[in-house]
């Protein structure tokens, strides 16, 4: 899985950079939020804009995220989507489950005003 992540005081932005999230990253991706996580980040930002497409294991992915913080008391945020990923979180029916933001920046305006 390629990524970058950016650790902040009270926030963490991972950015994917593969074109699919699908069965190949979608474990790798939940152990990392789950390694971020127990490392005291319960904010999390998942930037997505260099990704095109989405599988159910990568939603799957997507909502371990989501719950991780929710029980954390924190915030997760998803940016970037492509049409094809926001159709598929209209369809599963998620988009009233998931905080998603336009930009990184507004996600991390949105965490923010959480935090």
């Amino acid at each position: 899985m390629h990524y970058t992540l950016d650790k902040q005081d009270k926030h963490a932005v991972i950015k994917l950079h593969e074109q699919k999230l699908n069965t190949l990253i979608s474990a790798e991706l939940k152990s990392e939020l789950l390694i971020l996580n127990s490392q005291g980040y319960t904010n999390l930002i998942l930037d997505l804009s260099d990704t095109n497409y989405c599988d159910s294991s990568g939603l799957s992915a997507i909502l371990v995220g989501n719950r991780i913080c929710r029980n954390a008391n924190g915030a997760f945020v998803i940016c970037g989507l492509s049409d094809a990923i926001k159709k598929l979180i209209t369809i599963s029916q998620l988009e009233q489950v998931l905080t998603i933001a336009a930009t990184q920046p507004d996600a991390v305006d949105m965490v923010m005003k959480k935090a």
